[in-house]
C-alpha cells in the first residue's frame, strides 16, 4: 500500500508490514505495529495504539487516547470514544508474565457498535451489532445486538436503534422515533430489526 492511498500525520509511526486500506486517516502521536490490518476509511485518533494481530474493519472511529491491543477485533462502522480502555489478558501478573498469543483474549466489537468515552471492555467478550456501551461503563459479559449498557459492571438499560436513538417498545414491537426503522423482541426478549 502507498502513502498516498492513506494519510499518516508526521508524527505518527507505521510500522512496515502493517495493512491501512486506502482513505484511512492516522492522527498525531500514533503508532500500528507490523502485523495490525486496519480497514479502508477509518479515523484514527491522536494518540492511538494499535498491536499486531489487530483486525479494524473499514469506517472505523477510534477516538485519542485508544489502545488496541492484541486480540481486539472491530468490525466496520465501529465507534471508540476517547480514552476507552480494551483489555487482552483474564488475570495479569508483572511477576508472571502472560504476553503471548496464547494468553490474549479475543474480544470482538460487532459491526455498527459504539462504545462511550472512558468505558472500559473486560477481554473475552462479545459486543453485539449496534449495542451502544455508555460512557463510564465496565463491560464483564457479552452485550447482545441494539442493546443500550451503562453502569460498573455494566447492566441492560434498553435498546437502541441503528442510527442510535432510544428505541421505546410496546407489546414487543418498536420503531425508531428519528429514522423509522421497526424492531421486534424474539422469543429470547432481544431485540432485532424488521423493517
Amino acid at each position: 500500500m502507498t502513502e498516498q492511498e492513506y494519510f499518516v500525520h508526521p508524527s505518527s509511526y507505521i510500522d512496515p508490514g502493517a495493512q491501512v486500506g486506502s482513505g484511512t486517516k492516522i492522527w498525531h502521536f500514533s503508532h500500528i505495529m507490523s502485523g495490525a490490518d486496519i480497514g479502508s476509511h477509518c479515523n484514527i485518533g491522536q494518540n492511538v495504539f494499535i498491536a499486531n494481530n489487530v483486525k479494524v474493519g473499514n469506517h472505523v472511529k477510534v477516538q485519542n487516547n485508544v489502545s488496541l491491543y492484541e486480540g481486539i477485533v472491530l468490525e466496520d462502522y465501529v465507534f471508540c470514544g476517547p480514552s476507552m480502555v480494551f483489555t487482552n489478558v483474564k488475570t495479569p501478573r508483572s511477576a508472571f508474565p502472560r504476553n503471548t498469543s496464547k494468553d490474549y483474549k479475543t474480544t470482538v466489537v460487532k459491526k455498527g457498535a459504539s462504545i462511550g468515552a472512558n468505558a472500559t471492555i473486560v477481554c473475552g467478550v462479545t459486543i453485539g451489532e449496534w449495542a451502544f456501551v455508555a460512557a463510564g461503563a465496565v463491560v464483564t459479559k457479552d452485550i447482545p445486538a441494539y442493546a443500550l449498557v451503562a453502569g460498573v459492571p455494566a447492566r441492560h438499560k434498553g435498546w437502541v436503534c441503528q442510527c442510535g436513538i432510544t428505541l421505546h417498545f410496546q407489546e414487543d414491537k418498536a420503531t425508531c422515533q428519528d429514522c423509522g426503522r421497526k424492531y421486534a423482541l424474539n422469543s429470547d426478549n432481544k431485540a432485532a430489526i424488521i423493517e
